[in-house]
């Protein structure tokens, strides 16, 4: 199966059963029109008309979809300034007349993944039903991938970035760290105009550009961990414009950064906790004792290698602040945590390869050095726009004590995370905000209990935000929910896609 990417939301760059089900609310199917109709109807600032309005040239791209490029003014207040060209796919379905609903739009989370990647791995993503009445349609939000991206290290330097030490112990190591956030500020900025313009709110405006020339009235819309921020950003602007919007796996929009970290700090000891049971549970575990022990184990592991990495295969050395992202990436779905625990045993007999594998799979690192996309400094880039709420040295400082209580393995990880947007380059768009999104159609939000990337809390919070908002639970472990293993979670999300029917008020699989 799978999995949806990452959702990458903190500055350290971590970030994505049985069932009683009774249906909901009915809104009507969300109408689909002309791309011209719909444009004439969207586009209320005439500057944005041309927009709006543009006709895409479809290619066959292989496989059975085909590509285009959807156009975007990089600044919304100047849409007679510079564009942008975004990387857009489609999978049409067969479907005519009444069985066709529209299309169904992709976001895997980040940010800085592929939502291209992402709809060309439709048979997973979506059931069949699903494709069977709806086209799906992936794009690659601005700066990120096959879109014009923002190109801000090159491979060697984002090398350099992902191993530094994220757990400094002295000055020296701090303005090393502050030394590198500054270099990917300055990469960044360097890209071009687009560095301040890569923010959320932006992302959203340019996904209704996209409604509108798919020839939609109304998003459908599936969203996952990063992914849900988009979306609510979408409905807090276009409410009037949503159709059926799942936001798995949410981001509490009114969350700041180091709310944000702390969750995560918390939900990935929660997730690690979880492992290690299971692991222990089972044969060939590398980990012994209780579950406190354990993990008490792993910690060790984590503290030595801050003295000193591992060596590992063709002349690498796994370091600290790769090995937290080799033992974070695994804990995004149960069915990698066999992976862990022989990167585990490895790295415990002296040998750092496989978790370094782990720390590449995570980055998108190629064997030939290379990255496979910017999504590994992209994500600073976006986030460092959408929150007003930077952190000094001494802020962050403080607050690791707290951190590490509510989480011993990740906490000062993630609480150092939030000094790469100290002197971020480009002014920020604004600080978080709780979001209502008044006015529109019923919204499904999906979140799972022991979600180590996006906190249960965190759907919670946006569930209760919206006005329009429905809560679907998943008590589970792993990285959202919708396709990941549960049919009660498919057969839910599948009936409100379709049918527009939500499950009961506190209803969980």
């Amino acid at each position: 199966m799978r999995r949806p990417a990452p959702v990458l939301v903190t500055a350290a760059a971590l970030l994505l059963g049985g069932c009683s089900l009774l249906p909901g609310g009915e809104p009507e199917p969300a109408p689909v029109g002309t791309a011209s109709t719909v444009a004439s109807e969207a586009a209320s600032d005439p500057a944005l008309a041309a927009f709006y309005g543009q006709d895409l040239e479809w290619a066959d791209c292989g496989g059975g979809f085909e590509c285009t490029r959807l156009t975007v003014p990089v600044d919304y207040a100047d849409p007679y300034g510079a564009t942008a060209s975004l990387a857009v796919v489609r999978l049409r379905t067969g479907a005519t007349g009444d069985d066709r609903l529209g299309s169904v739009v992709l976001n895997p989370g980040g940010p800085g993944a592929s939502g291209v990647e992402y709809a060309r791995a439709a048979q997973d993503v979506l059931t069949e039903d699903v494709r069977a009445h709806f086209d799906v349609v992936g794009f690659d939000p601005r700066g990120v991938g096959g879109s014009d991206p923002l190109q801000c290290l090159d491979d060697d330097e984002v090398d350099e970035f992902l191993a530094a030490d994220p757990t400094p112990d002295d000055d020296a190591e701090v303005r090393r760290l502050q030394e590198l956030g500054a270099q990917l500020g300055r990469g960044c900025v360097a890209s071009g105009e687009l560095a301040g313009h890569v923010d959320t709110r932006t992302a959203a405006k340019d996904l209704d550009v996209l409604r509108a020339v798919l020839g939609d009235e109304k998003l459908t819309y599936l969203g996952k961990s990063y992914g849900t921020y988009l979306g609510a950003l979408y409905a807090e602007q276009f409410p009037q414009r949503v159709g059926r919007l799942v936001l798995d796996g949410a981001i509490d929009p009114s969350l700041s950064s180091e709310e944000v970290n702390a969750g995560q700090a918390a939900g990935f000891e929660l997730a690690l906790r979880s492992y290690v049971q299971d692991c222990l549970a089972g044969d060939d575990c590398p980990l012994s004792g209780g579950t406190d022990a354990a993990v008490g184990q792993v910690r060790a592991l984590l503290a030595r290698l801050d003295a000193e990495p591992l060596r590992a295969a063709g002349g690498r050395e796994l370091t600290q602040g790769l090995a937290y992202y080799a033992l974070a990436y695994p804990l995004y779905a149960p069915s990698l945590w066999p992976r862990l625990s022989e990167a585990l045993t490895d790295a415990f007999r002296g040998d750092g390869t496989a978790m370094l594998a782990l720390a590449d799979a995570y980055a998108s690192r190629r064997a030939d050095g290379g990255y496979a996309n910017n999504s590994s400094t992209v994500i600073h880039a976006v986030n460092c726009l959408d929150r007003a709420d930077e952190q000094t040295v001494q802020q962050v400082r403080e607050s690791v004590p707290e951190f590490e209580a509510a989480s011993p393995t990740f906490g000062a990880f993630l609480a150092w995370g939030g000094l790469t947007c100290a002197e971020w380059p480009v002014p920020a768009v604004g600080p978080a905000a709780a979001v209502d999104a008044a006015g529109a159609a019923p919204i499904l939000v999906v979140g799972t209990t022991r979600d180590p990337a996006t906190p249960y809390a965190w759907a919670q919070g946006l569930a209760e935000q919206l006005d329009s908002g429905r809560l679907l639970t998943y008590d589970g472990d792993g990285h959202t929910a919708y396709r990941t293993g549960s049919a009660c979670v498919d057969e839910a999300v599948d009936e409100y896609l379709l049918a527009g029917e939500l499950p009961e008020e506190g209803a969980r699989c």
